[in-house]
């Protein structure tokens, strides 16, 4: 592995932060738009960001091995419109605090894919820390209620979404090494826009465009151009110099940003089962990560 560069760290921060923060706007985004359609103009705008990017990289970015066309397109598929399209759709059906504990279960999904692509081994150790984290979200289901806007179908649909980007993250990296974070994002998300091209286009037949208010639209941007574009180049950059599960092991801190900005913007009530779920989810994750 490269030797990593003094400012990613930094780098790793400020994409957690923006990350997080996408929980809150992708909440603004589904009061006024459809999920499914926020999803494809989410997909789309973003793999339009990526083109002119890639042109003037100056790296012939978009020069791939006819072999590994496929490989790339599907990966796009599954771990970039799939997951965005789930996470949206889930969110609109579960609350910020609960999502975000349910993406902080990150680090073990990798694992578990690092483990079915034989690349990791699950130990005694990080199968009871698993073990705890899914202790953590059956509390979390216990003790929610109808105000605290979690539903289990919201956050199944948010795990799903996080299970394909963890998938993701394993099967990307032998791909990003070779060809590096703009190509890898340019052609994720032109296939990913390329693959819902025919839901956009149903979605947005009869939605009115004219209603939906600057907040909204700027919320939209903001989910297409940073954690979309901006934390996806982050991403990759440092999937050429950590390995997959470390970076994963940032998601410990996304649950608690996440949710602090959920009370403190969205007025969302933190309960003792939202603590106590969320106390075991880590803890869970942070026994499991452990090397």
């Amino acid at each position: 592995m490269s030797k990593r560069p003094q400012l990613l760290p930094a780098w790793l921060g400020l994409m957690v932060l923006l990350w997080s923060f996408n929980f809150i706007v992708g909440k603004l985004v589904v009061r006024e738009f459809p999920p499914l359609l926020a999803s494809g103009l989410r997909i789309a705008a973003a793999g339009a960001l990526m083109v002119p990017i890639a042109a003037l990289s100056g790296r012939q970015s978009l020069r791939i091995e006819r072999s590994h066309r496929a490989p790339l397109a599907l990966l796009g598929v599954a771990g970039i419109a799939l997951n965005q399209v789930l996470f949206l759709v889930g969110l609109n059906r579960t609350s910020v605090a609960h999502a975000a504990l349910i993406f902080g279960l990150s680090p073990i999904l990798v694992l578990v894919a690092a483990a079915a692509a034989g690349e990791e081994r699950l130990s005694g150790r990080r199968l009871a820390g698993m073990l705890v984290a899914l202790a953590g979200v059956a509390v979390l289901h216990a003790g929610s209620d109808a105000a605290s806007g979690a539903t289990l179908s919201g956050d199944l649909l948010v795990l799903a979404g996080a299970a394909a980007f963890a998938d993701f993250t394993v099967r990307s990296k032998p791909f990003t090494a070779r060809y590096g974070a703009i190509t890898m994002n340019t052609v994720g998300y032109l296939s990913g826009a390329v693959a819902l091209a025919p839901l956009l286009v149903w979605e947005a037949r009869r939605f009115a465009f004219g209603q939906v208010s600057a907040p909204a639209w700027a919320a939209l941007a903001y989910m297409a151009i940073f954690p979309s574009v901006v934390c996806y180049l982050i991403f990759y950059h440092a999937l050429r110099h950590l390995a997959a599960s470390r970076i994963a092991a940032l998601a410990y801190l996304q649950p608690v940003l996440a949710t602090l900005m959920g009370v403190a913007l969205l007025g969302e009530r933190v309960s003792g089962a939202l603590v106590a779920g969320g106390v075991l989810v880590l803890a869970g994750v942070w026994v499991a990560e452990r090397t």
